[in-house]
């Protein structure tokens, strides 16, 4: 149980009946070794029935904590200080046996990680069963066919056999809509929703969203969704909260957020998305620096040090939440007038009209900012030359060695695969574990890089991206097929043999984290691909500050561990190891689908310059299309181990040809409420068909819209037992879909 004081000035309830969540400034203070650590500073807000609130912000800006105490479920050495009202009763401060009539009954929560919120020995059906009882007078049987009807409403395939399933036979998808099955089991009158789509695929997400959407219409409970997706936040809330060092610094409609932002940090998050429904533009415009540590706010606003508008009053006093009224004066933000549009930021005012690249690159705080912003320039500058003159006589040596000079010109094809093909054997239980199956991760891949090229592959988790990239570096051995480098075949050489490659192919990491060893210093960790390869300890000190001159870094940094990093350092440290020995091919295994928007802007930014200056290929794997868009030259869509279509970017997205592009390209969601509330859908029902045993034909046609409600009897037949191949079918750009059609969907 967390401990709460009251204050001791209340402010007067609304009177409004149909307000259901009620919170009064909402703090939490946890200690700490190194002093009281506020992770959230007076917070308010008011709920009313039906609506739907998102709350938006950065990692460790207080977003969750404050959901996690008006649920209350923080540890107990929490202080928990303010007001929490479910339909006018308190739920701070409540004993146990309390708040458990509340939770799951009035209030109920929807967290990220669904495997955590299941229990692993007991039945889906058994967990959802088990809500219904704690709170309702019912039998078993009948608790177990609510659980039934349910799965039925949340969208999931097959309920009479999923209920008798456990969580661990669900796929990722289906484990969230259980929870929200949960959820919703009571008819609770305020769900929260935790980031409940962060871990999805695009596809997924856009049922899981729709399943959202029914459990509103079911139970008409108002919603609080906890977001860093500010695609989801435009199409699916009524108001928007953006949070930033622990308080709310922006609040309004979710048009007047998004369309006339009033706080200069929410107008940097919307400047750091790469759009999907816009041209590609030369660079994002991130939002320098990172969140200040809780530990130690600075005096006055909290976004000070990262914001171009700051002025010295900025630095001393914190600015209040007030009206953004246009015209009239600002007055303090009422929680109670949920339609009113307001920012806490002295000079909110000049943002009228002003877009991120305004804002961000073409204002500075002060003359040491700006000196010391050309000073880093500078520095990654030179460094990027140095690099590049290395890069040039390295390569140069390569060629004497070779006794053939190399032309050096752009887009001729670098790294080839050909009919690239992985299984991955199924092996029994028991002592002996014979061969019972294969699953069949890659089935016949051709691809093409070239160099100065970024080509990316997309698709679902599990379609084979990773794996084909893993093949292209001869990190896995391929089943069947052939891998080249430069007209040198990879997949004959042995290890040894491919050792004096690796210096021309390198891979940066999905989770900078788990690829950094914790032990050791970044300095070694950029140092060791040096070292391994025969550079003197001299020759590597020095290439190591220019590494992390050339990533962002200040070579002072060497010395701190990698736990001493955010994420997107981490990340940037991770690439900076990965440019040691001046390759020629970077595989980026998605590279920034873990970061905050903010941190993925710069990252994405940081490639785009270092491919320019040191003529990298990239092979870009990510499920994220709009960062695809925005980086990638050429797209390869792989479904099931199979490349679905491929071409330029602009024509892949412009005119997508084959249904599964069409349905990845209109799930992701766009940052801007009117598109994406009146987009066309193209909705991809069920989950991705096993790999150890796919569809005969055309392995989507499972799941294809088209399939299902187009084509008549004798075309799904065709579909049933021809597989299609990877041609142009008019459109200027190959698909693999015997029906497939150009649409235009942006």
């Amino acid at each position: 149980m967390t401990t709460t004081d009251q204050k001791t000035t209340e402010a007067t309830a609304p009177t409004d009946s149909d307000v259901v969540l009620e919170v009064r400034d909402l703090s939490v203070t946890f200690p700490s070794d190194d002093g009281p650590l506020p992770a959230v500073r007076e917070v308010s807000y008011v709920l009313r029935r039906g609506e739907t609130l998102g709350i938006v912000g950065e990692s460790g800006s207080g977003k969750s904590v404050t959901s996690m105490a008006i649920m209350g479920l923080l540890p107990k050495n929490a202080r928990v200080e303010g007001s929490a009202k479910v339909l006018g009763q308190e739920v701070l401060g409540l004993k146990d046996a309390q708040i458990s009539k509340v939770r799951g009954n009035r209030i109920a929560m929807i967290f990220q990680d669904p495997l955590t919120s299941l229990n692993p020995v007991y039945t889906v059906g058994y967990q959802i069963s088990e809500a219904v009882l704690a709170h309702r007078k019912v039998g078993k049987k009948a608790a177990m066919d609510r659980a039934l009807e349910l799965l039925k409403l949340v969208g999931i395939p097959h309920p009479e056999q999923r209920i008798k399933q456990y969580p661990h036979e669900l796929s990722g998808g289906m484990r969230q809509r259980v929870v929200i099955a949960i959820a919703m089991a009571n008819e609770p009158d305020v769900i929260i929703a935790d980031e409940p789509t962060t871990a999805l695929d695009v596809t997924v997400q856009a049922q899981v969203l729709e399943a959202l959407e029914a459990a509103r219409r079911e139970t008409g409970a108002a919603m609080v969704l906890i977001t860093h997706d500010l695609g989801v936040v435009a199409g699916h809330v009524d108001r928007v909260g953006v949070m930033y060092g622990g308080r709310l610094v922006e609040t309004g409609s979710v048009e007047d957020v998004f369309y006339r932002p009033r706080m200069p940090y929410a107008l940097g998050l919307l400047g750091s998305l790469p759009r999907l429904d816009e041209e590609r533009h030369e660079r994002l415009t991130p939002i320098v620096g990172t969140p200040p540590s809780l530990l130690a706010l600075p005096k006055g606003c909290a976004f000070a040090p990262r914001c171009p508008m700051a002025r010295d009053i900025c630095r001393e006093e914190e600015p209040r939440l007030l009206t953004a009224a246009g015209g009239g004066e600002r007055r303090p933000a009422v929680p109670e007038e949920t339609g009113v549009h307001a920012a806490a930021c002295h000079f909110s005012e000049e943002l009228e009209g002003m877009g991120p690249g305004d804002l961000f690159k073409g204002m500075a705080a002060d003359a040491a900012t700006v000196e010391e912003a050309a000073e880093a320039e500078e520095r990654a500058a030179e460094a990027l030359e140095e690099v590049a003159e290395d890069a040039a006589q390295e390569s140069a040596e390569k060629a004497a060695e070779e006794g053939a000079a190399r032309s050096g010109k752009a887009g001729e094809v670098i790294l080839t695969v050909q009919d690239l093909v992985k299984n991955f054997p199924i092996r029994s239980k028991g002592l002996l574990k014979r061969k019972i199956g294969e699953v069949q991760a890659v089935s016949g891949i051709s691809l093409e890089l070239r160099e100065r090229e970024t080509l990316a592959l997309v698709g679902e988790s599990g379609c084979g991206k990773s794996t084909t990239a893993r093949l292209m570096l001869q990190l896995i051995k391929q089943t069947a097929g052939e891998v080249s480098y430069k007209g040198q075949a990879l997949h004959t050489l042995s290890a040894r043999q491919m050792r004096p490659l690796r210096r021309d192919l390198q891979l940066v990491f999905q989770d900078p984290f788990a690829s950094l060893d914790p032990r050791m210093t970044v300095s070694d960790i950029v140092a060791e691909p040096m070292r391994i390869h025969g550079r003197n300890a001299k020759e590597a000190r020095a290439r190591v500050r220019e590494l992390l001159d050339l990533v962002g870094l200040s070579p002072e940094h060497g010395s701190r561990y990698p736990h001493e990093f955010s994420g997107g350092q981490r990340q940037r440290i991770g690439i900076a190891r990965a440019l040691a020995l001046n390759p020629k091919v970077l595989v980026l295994d998605e590279p920034v689908s873990a970061l905050d928007v903010s941190i993925q802007a710069g990252v994405i930014n940081l490639l785009e310059d270092l491919q320019e200056e040191l003529g990298l290929s990239y092979l870009f794997v990510s499920h994220d299309l709009s960062v695809v868009k925005h980086i990638a030259d050429r797209v390869a869509v792989m479904y099931l181990g199979k490349i679905v279509e491929t071409g330029t970017t602009d024509q892949l997205f412009g005119a997508p040809a084959h249904p599964y592009t069409q349905a990845l390209i209109s799930a992701i969601p766009l940052p801007d409420p009117v598109k994406e509330r009146t987009r066309e859908r193209i909705v991809v029902t069920g989950d991705v068909p096993s790999p150890a045993d796919p569809p005969s034909g055309c392995r989507f046609r499972t799941r294809c819209p088209k399939f299902a409600g187009v084509l008549s009897e004798a075309e799904r037949t065709k579909c049933v037992e021809e597989p299609p191949e990877l041609i142009d079918r008019g459109t200027g750009h190959r698909d693999a879909c015997h029906y497939s059609e150009a649409r235009e969907l942006l």
